[in-house]
């Protein structure tokens, strides 16, 4: 068997114990298939933290954290945390995460398989079979440019980029769209920002002198929302700022029909984080409602992260096995099984599936 892979584990808060619940039983059933050994330990982080600790990202995780081969996360926050502090929301310890971890780029996968298409806000031929995945610069630009400020009178934020922040992301699209149809579409808005005509001009200059092999085309923002509404179909690798591509990416997730289906990844210099799209849903919490597939394609990225594409692939065959059968969770069908139902589904499906076990 082969050395053990070091996962930090963040329940986190509301549907997030239930979630990573599941994420962990798959991957444990699939790396089991290829001798794969799994070593986990869990921290409180969130909301659960403040209530234990009174911080929401205490020292002891950031500790595990970046000594880790990989965080796997499953939502935070909450009504019962509204009321405090900015400072002290289960919020803040996610940006303080992404910045101890320096999670510059954030993938979003949006896979649409058929048998989900009707639940989409669009028509079904429309959407079905999109396989769209959206790379979002995470640790720069507006939201954290500086200087910034706020009165009664005025406000104002920054929008700021170097070259060196755009090269880093765009070499992580380019990559990605390699291992994929080898399309990238970078998203701007250069007819009027400074910023995105620096972007526009690196992203072109990385293209032809290291991955002329992609296909690259540029768009400006609006008419991004726009296609991605009209053609799903028709993008690859998405590859944005940060702005643009919080609210491109939040677009594209409802494509799918649920956030229950949506995975993410936060890549950067040090341990790789994987969790959900959605929320911590804390009114179903406990009641064995939530969608695992999200946490569970999560944890099918971790381990593609940590170079167990096997395993990885298992997991992914076995959800799209179960959802083809029928079996859905009830955010997904009247008919819906509970969240440890679909999740016994899937890893018996990764259980029986007909592979050869390999240490690779």
């Amino acid at each position: 068997m082969s050395d053990p892979i070091h996962i930090v584990v963040l329940p986190g808060d509301g549907i997030g114990p239930e979630v990573t619940a599941s994420a962990l039983q798959a991957m444990e059933a699939a790396s089991r298939r290829f001798n794969v050994n799994l070593a986990w330990e869990e921290h409180a982080f969130g909301g659960a933290a403040l209530d234990e600790a009174g911080v929401a990202f205490p020292e002891e995780t950031r500790a595990a954290c970046l000594s880790a081969d990989a965080i796997l996360l499953g939502a935070i926050g909450g009504p019962a945390w509204d009321s405090t502090t900015p400072s002290k929301r289960p919020e803040a310890g996610l940006l303080a995460l992404r910045q101890a971890l320096d999670a510059y780029a954030n993938l979003r996968p949006v896979r649409v398989p058929d048998v989900l298409a009707h639940l989409s806000v669009l028509p079904p031929d429309r959407v079905g079979g999109t396989d769209m995945l959206v790379v979002r610069e995470l640790t720069g630009g507006i939201y954290f440019g500086e200087p910034r400020q706020y009165s009664e009178e005025e406000a104002f934020d920054t929008m700021r980029y170097s070259a060196s922040e755009v090269d880093r992301i765009a070499r992580i699209a380019f990559e990605q769209a390699r291992s994929r149809s080898g399309r990238v579409t970078s998203v701007d808005k250069a007819n009027v920002l400074a910023s995105s005509r620096l972007w526009r001009e690196r992203v072109s200059r990385l293209h032809a002198e290291a991955y002329p092999d992609v296909s690259l085309d540029h768009m400006y923002v609006d008419n991004a929302a726009m296609q991605i509404v009209r053609e799903p179909r028709a993008f690859d690798v998405v590859l944005t700022a940060n702005l643009f591509g919080d609210i491109l990416s939040d677009l594209a997730s409802t494509l799918a029909g649920s956030l229950g289906v949506l995975p993410s990844a936060s890549l950067g210099g040090f341990s790789p984080l994987f969790e959900p799209v959605h929320g911590s849903a804390p009114d179903i919490a406990g009641r064995g409602e939530a969608n695992p597939v999200a946490a569970i394609l999560s944890g099918a990225m971790l381990l593609e992260s940590v170079d167990q594409h096997g395993a990885a692939n298992l997991i992914r065959q076995a959800v799209d096995n179960i959802l083809t059968r029928g079996i859905m969770t009830l955010d997904l069908s009247s008919n819906g099984v509970s969240t440890s139902e679909f999740t016994t589904r899937v890893c018996e499906a990764i259980a029986q599936a007909d592979v050869v076990p390999s240490t690779t």
